[in-house]
């Protein structure tokens, strides 16, 4: 599983002209997941976001009680090594990959996150204001 987490004075997902996610300061996690991910590398993913020291005097959204909007984006397992063509053989297929994103985002709400999401399998626009900016790349 990969993230990329920034840091955000608000950001929102737009699905049809439906804005259906959005928040306010706090983080926003792009996530992919990798067929060899399981449902504890997602509940390990989620505790390494709510606990990532990102945040202004190096806080934790979980200190903070930060929102979180997670956002599925499966071309973070993209190669373009060879050519100018990605290949997107490493990322999960969705049937694989959408359960997992689904435990991600369910375990940080067990932790007490308030979280939003984007729509899986839907054409997105993510739209994000970045503080800082802070960008971290996790990589589990």
């Amino acid at each position: 599983m990969r993230a990329v987490v920034q840091t955000v004075g608000q950001a929102s997902v737009t699905v049809d002209g439906e804005v259906v996610g959005a928040i306010g300061d706090g983080l926003l996690v792009l996530l992919g997941v990798t067929h060899t991910d399981t449902p504890e590398t997602a509940r390990t993913m989620a505790r390494k976001v709510h606990e990532l020291r990102i945040l202004d005097d190096e806080r934790s959204a979980a200190e903070m009680a930060a929102p979180i909007l997670v956002v599925s984006q499966f071309t973070l397992y993209g190669d373009a090594r060879k050519g100018r063509r990605p290949s997107w053989t490493a990322a999960a297929p969705a049937e694989v990959a959408e359960p997992l994103v689904e435990e991600t985002v369910r375990t940080l709400r067990q932790r007490g996150a308030t979280v939003e999401t984007g729509r899986f399998r839907a054409h997105m626009l993510v739209e994000s204001v970045n503080v800082g900016p802070r960008t971290i790349l996790l990589d589990l």
